[in-house]
């Protein structure tokens, strides 16, 4: 089981709904793993290399069906890729290519345990790219010199590419673009979809670059995430190729759908030109043609094909609602797309279980309250130590208080919620995410642990450790926020 610390989680509080929050989140999160994907679509037999499985393509995709291959007809087999959790993918590619497997790179996030054996490995910075970073990105770009027809190169991005794979185009310094993120996303709290339409026109490797680098080989593209995903426009609903093609934003192999235009209204709607580095708006105002980023007639010129490893709407979600019931609550889909302040967020959905509780409105209990998507937490100028899962909880803890029936839990499915950096015993460098309940703001009462001062300064890490409260999980792949409620029955 990924999450590390459910002694601690359960000895205290309402015990059986937070035993029973664990099993939901574990449900999900032990199925967000590349590398259980990665196995179940890739195969070899001799020297054919398959990829098939319907579940793992993009509807409407115009090369659909099993992708196949004679390595025999190949004189080097390549993997690169960067994501968090992207060594679980890479480990099983190197697994099941054996000898055919020539070498590559991939980029991790620090933190990760060293895995793979033939395929270089860099540990970089997330969210805020570090030298690593562009050290990971020069050994990929290495493999792409002097590539050729009679090559066969397989990708893996994910969720936290945008970081981890970083290598800013001349004039423009690292510092600059960690000073960018620092101030659209942390301080300012733009979408990770906004700051990438600045992001990838910064760099020589995002917006579908890479692939014009390898564009001579055949291509095959692994997306550790759903690559089929909600739509923006209508949650709940699968994207089709053409969508995601013209609206892609983070998978640094496909088509991006942003311009240097969205870039720079990214910038006027945070009026964010004063704070950035004139470099970084002087480019993008002298917006290079030949700069542009993979448009999708460019990208269908390439031979490639593409398959998403984690189909949240087969896997992740019908193993959370099933667990759930399993354990004898109506499960409910709240939404799969949410994107708000996390804090607000958590006194949103904690009114909406307080409702049941007491009025058996919209539903009657016992039931279970689940939500996914991208919170946001705008922190200004705090240093304080946090993520936008302990955040959400924090916030819904001070709402649910003297509640004897509800437990909220939440976690980033990647493992680490948050940039990180906290310190304290037996903890990890950075939470997963935390589980509360109506108990907790009594408990930090009595500890004298100030859950309001940590929401002002956003530092909620250490009075979630010291309360019992904080998830430890592995690090894997980024699946988005998990976010469980359960209203046990009156009793």
């Amino acid at each position: 089981m990924r999450i590390q610390n459910a002694d601690m989680l359960t000895c205290h509080g309402n015990q059986k709904g937070r035993r029973d929050i664990v099993e939901i989140l574990s449900a999900g999160l032990d199925l967000v793993d590349p590398y259980v994907g990665t196995k179940k679509l890739v195969s070899r037999r001799g020297s054919i290399l398959t990829f098939s499985g319907e579940e793992y393509e993009l509807k409407g995709d115009p090369r659909s069906g099993p992708a196949v291959y004679d390595l025999k007809n190949f004189d080097r087999v390549i993997v690169v890729g960067a994501a968090k959790g992207v060594q679980r993918c890479a480990l099983a590619l190197e697994e099941i290519l054996g000898d055919y497997l020539t070498g590559g790179h991939v980029i991790g996030k620090h933190g990760d345990e060293l895995l793979c054996k033939k395929i270089g490995v860099t540990l970089a910075g997330h969210p805020v790219p570090d030298a690593y970073s562009v050290e990971g990105s020069k050994n990929i770009y290495a493999w792409s010199k002097n590539v050729t027809e009679r090559d066969l190169v397989i990708t893996i991005m994910g969720s936290g590419v945008s970081s981890l794979m970083t290598w800013p185009v001349d004039g423009v310094t690292l510092a600059e673009l960690q000073r960018l993120t620092q101030i659209m996303q942390i301080e300012k709290g733009a979408l990770t979809s906004e700051l990438n339409y600045i992001r990838n026109h910064l760099d020589r490797l995002k917006g579908g670059k890479i692939s014009r680098l390898f564009s001579r080989a055949t291509l095959v593209h692994l997306c550790t995430n759903d690559i089929g995903g909600s739509s923006n426009v209508k949650p709940g609903v699968r994207r089709t190729y053409t969508q995601v093609m013209q609206r892609n934003f983070f998978l640094a192999t496909l088509a991006d759908g942003g311009t240097f235009q969205d870039a720079i209204d990214t910038i006027d709607k945070y009026d964010a030109w004063d704070s950035l580095p004139a470099s970084i708006t002087s480019y993008l105002r002298s917006a290079p043609p030949e700069d542009e980023t993979v448009k999708q007639a460019e990208y269908e010129a390439m031979n490639a094909r593409v398959f998403g490893l984690t189909p949240k709407m087969t896997t992740v979600y019908p193993a959370v609602k099933r667990k759930a019931e399993e354990l004898g609550y109506k499960a409910l889909m709240l939404s799969e797309c949410i994107t708000a302040e996390a804090r607000e967020t958590g006194k949103v959905l904690a009114s909406i279980a307080l409702n049941i509780e007491s009025m058996a409105e919209p539903v009657a209990a016992p039931c279970a309250l689940i939500s996914s998507g991208e919170l946001i937490v705008t922190v200004g100028k705090e240093t304080g130590i946090g993520g936008r899962n302990q955040e959400f909880c924090v916030a819904a803890a001070n709402a649910i208080s003297g509640s004897d029936r509800i437990v909220i839990g939440a976690v980033d499915t990647d493992g680490t919620d948050g940039p990180g950096g906290f310190k304290a015993p037996g903890a990890p460098p950075c939470l997963s995410g935390a589980i509360v309940d109506g108990y907790t703001a009594a408990e930090a009462a009595e500890k004298k642990v100030d859950l309001h001062g940590a929401l002002k300064t956003h530092a909620t890490s250490q009075p979630l450790w010291e309360l019992g409260c904080g998830i430890a999980a592995t690090q894997s792949i980024s699946a988005l926020d998990l976010r469980v409620i359960v209203i046990q029955a009156p009793k």
